[in-house]
């Protein structure tokens, strides 16, 4: 017997936040009979529906992939653009955890469990993540305070980073930058380069939690071992935790 809203969650239907949400709306019902209230539990043999569809039942999986560039991070696009999970020829409705841009490469999740990935999105658990770009200038040790201590980006002041200079090029005038962030807002990582005047010609994620891309091509993915699964789960409730203290 698991919690109905864990269930819609591992459906894919919505994140464990949005399913309590839906269920409390009246949207879910068991077996014909509308749910309301939370703490329900149900069984594989009870019919879930949510809005009126049932929703498939299927086993939670998790991937590790190596997005390419010009690839959208979603499963469908109305202009035909190639999209992350054309990559993949899997049963489960996967989707990202997160987004990379369209030009952005490098390390992204995908998974069918809903409570998995707003774990790992979530700010509140702190689960870093290492770009490493490639910017129009050869930003001073004070840019890259600015990055390290947080910047207004829309009105919001982003978290502390670490920022590290990999490389200079003085005739090009560009730079190799790593940066690490736990945040995921829309362009964030180009709009703090922007803030201190260094565009960003390229970037890339090179990792997710302690998850790196390893020995995989663009455009190749890896089931996450159960291990991995469980380690970032636990990093991720104990970096809740401690930010409480």
């Amino acid at each position: 017997m698991e919690r109905l809203q864990k269930v819609i969650a591992h459906a894919g239907i919505a994140s464990r936040r949005k399913a309590e949400e839906l269920i409390t709306s009246g949207a879910v019902s068991v077996n014909g009979n509308k749910v309301t209230e939370l703490g329900v539990k149900v069984s594989k043999n009870d019919r879930v529906e949510v809005n009126g569809l049932p929703i498939y039942r299927e086993q939670p999986v998790y991937y590790l992939f190596y997005k390419p560039k010009n690839t959208l991070s979603s499963v469908k696009d109305d202009k035909d653009r190639t999209v992350v999970t054309d990559f993949f020829n899997v049963k489960e409705r996967i989707y990202p955890i997160g987004r990379l841009d369209y030009d952005t490469t490098g390390l992204l999740l995908l998974t069918n469990d809903g409570e998995f990935a707003n774990l790992l999105t979530h700010p509140k658990y702190h689960i870093d993540k290492t770009y490493v770009a490639k910017v129009g200038c050869i930003p001073t040790r004070s840019d890259l305070n600015k990055l390290e201590s947080g910047i207004v980006i829309d009105g919001k002041k982003t978290a502390k980073a670490r920022a590290k200079l990999i490389s200079a090029n003085s005739q090009k005038n560009t730079a190799i930058i790593e940066l690490t962030i736990h945040e995921g807002w829309n362009h964030q990582v180009k709009k703090m380069f922007e803030k201190i005047d260094c565009p960003v010609e390229k970037l890339k994620r090179e990792s997710f939690g302690f998850l790196t891309l390893g020995d995989l091509k663009p455009g190749q993915h890896r089931e996450l071992k159960a291990f991995e699964i469980d380690k970032l789960k636990n990093m991720a409730l104990a970096n809740e935790k401690a930010s409480k203290r």
